[in-house]
Formats: structure tokens, sequence, C-alpha cells
């Protein structure tokens, strides 16, 4: 009784929404609205007022930033989401890129796939391939801290797993240390497993689910997957899934009456303040990642240290 009278007072307190944002809210809550509320409810341990003030927010913030309209403009992808490629471009493309598959799966991807089970399915598994991570990786903390940040404010408990393969020495060391400054909450989503992890995915997926990075035999490689050739590559802009979120968006430009699409970058999204706990826990790796550097150095001579697998990240 408790659980659903809560839901009642916040859906009681988003009745006095303005009418621009209820009609951005029809985006988050895609037809699921007490969903919504209860997947921003848990993101602040149940406390309504906070939950409210939760929600307003990340309504605001789509509307300052036209979210709404995010899809409508060229992808721009962070390939591997990797050291080899997070040079090539700024932050805010890499933000806005994340932003663009976070809308593609809450509007279209997980609303295809409760119609297609008869059933509502707000959540998705993520993967995150560690092959190829190198110290260099520094770089990349604090982009991922934005991004995470992002995740946190305006797209809370979208992701029920996160499992983590094909993990260096490098990362997990640093695992180690700052596992234990994660809520228990977020703790409890992230599992490392062991080599690629096919066995342990193969629980909860079929064979041509697993992607491409899973399907090796043996613990890791040392062969890039963006090296990987065909459809099958999930960091391939062959691939289905990038080829059908290029098309929707090309079609959702061609429907605001655009003869070019909208340029790559004409969506530049507010970057959030730091989170206090992200901030510490990105000292924490970095910090982490210099011991072992050092350590490194002083273990080989000639100044050169050992190679190290590839963060990349693909979202399945």
């Amino acid at each position: 009784m408790a659980f659903h009278d809560t839901i009642k007072q916040l859906a009681e307190l988003m009745d006095e929404m303005t009418e621009q944002q209820k009609k951005v809210f029809q985006n988050v809550h895609q037809g699921y609205p007490s969903e919504a509320l209860v997947r921003f409810l848990k993101a602040r341990e149940w406390n309504v007022p906070k939950a409210h003030k939760m929600l307003l927010d990340c309504l605001n913030w789509r509307l300052q930033n036209e979210i709404d309209n995010i899809l409508t403009g060229l992808p721009v992808f962070a390939i591997g989401v990797g050291q080899s490629s997070f040079d090539k471009a700024s932050v805010h493309y890499y933000v806005q890129s994340h932003i663009q598959i976070n809308e593609y799966r809450d509007r279209i991807i997980l609303p295809a796939a409760g119609k297609k089970f008869g059933k509502h399915i707000g959540t998705c598994i993520k993967v995150l391939d560690m092959t190829g991570l190198k110290l260099s990786a520094l770089g990349q903390i604090k982009l991922m801290t934005i991004i995470s940040t992002i995740d946190d404010l305006n797209y809370p408990e979208k992701t029920e797993t996160y499992y983590i393969v094909n993990a260096p020495y490098v990362f997990s060391s640093c695992w180690k240390v700052v596992k234990p400054l994660l809520q228990e909450r977020t703790r409890k989503k992230v599992q490392v497993l062991q080599g690629c992890g096919r066995d342990e995915l193969l629980k909860i997926m079929d064979y041509s689910s697993l992607p491409h990075f899973c399907r090796r035999e043996g613990s890791s490689s040392s062969r890039s997957p963006l090296s990987s050739p065909g459809a099958d590559n999930c960091f391939s802009l062959d691939h289905p899934f990038h080829q059908q979120l290029y098309y929707h968006m090309k079609q959702q430009a061609h429907g605001r009456g655009s003869i070019v699409p909208i340029k790559q970058g004409s969506f530049h999204v507010t970057l959030p303040d730091p989170d206090p706990d992200g901030e510490m826990i990105a000292e924490t790796i970095e910090l982490e990642m210099h011991k072992y550097e050092e350590q490194s150095l002083a273990e080989h001579g000639n100044g050169l240290t050992p190679p190290i697998n590839g963060l990349k990240i693909s979202s399945d």
C-alpha cells in the first residue's frame, strides 16, 4: 500500500506541470507514466520531494537543450568509445552522440521490444568490452563522468546490469579500489566477467544476441574489435543498429522540413555540474592508474610499459 501511495503522491505533484513539461514527459514515459515515476523514485531512495525535483529538473533540461529534437540531426558516433577515437572530436560531440543513443533506445528500441513481447520493457543490459585499455584512458575519465552524471540525472534506472568483459590487469586493479566507493544500488548492477564472458552471458541470452567481442574462444584477445570486418561487428557503421539509427534520424530531419539534415554538432547540450561522488571516483581511478604506470616503469627498466588491452563500450 505504501508503494502505491508514494507513486500517487508523486503523480499528484506532477499534475502541476506546465503544458510544455507534460508534452516532454510523454517522451520520457513512452505511455507508461507510473513506471517512469518509479524509476525516479528509486533513484532518490523513494523520497517524493527529491524525486519530484529530479524529474522536473530532467524535464527542464530536455526543454532547454531541445532533447526531443536531438534525433533529427546526423548521428555522431563514438565508435567503440575507446582511446583510439576520443581525441577526434569535442566533448560535446560525444555527449550528443550518447544522448542520441539514449533517446533512440527509449523512443524506438524499448517500445518496439515491449510491443513484440506484449509487456512493458523499460530497461536494457549493457556489455562493456575492455579490450585495448591503455593508460592513456586517463583522458577519458572526465568525459565518462559527465556522461554518467547525465544518465544519473536524466535517464535513471534504465540499465539493469553492466557486464564488463575482457578486463585487463589495469582495470581489475582499479575496480578493486573503486568498487567500495560506489552506492550499493550501483555496485549490484556491475558484474566483471571472466575473459570474454561468453559462458556467463549465454545464460541470459542466445548466441545470436552475443556482441561480437564475446563470441571468441579464450579469455581475451589483443586484436582490436574495430579491426573485425562485417555487419556482426557492434562497432562497425555497417552494423544494422547504426544503419537503422541513421535512417531514422535522416527521416526525422526530412519530416521537419529540412532539405539537408541538421549538421553534426548543431545540438550543444548543457554539461552538468560534476557530481562530488563521481569526481572522487574519477580521481581515485586516475590515482590507481598512475600507481600502475609507476609500478610498470619500475619493473621495466627500458622505460616501456607492457601492452594493455582497450576500452570499448557496446550497448545491446
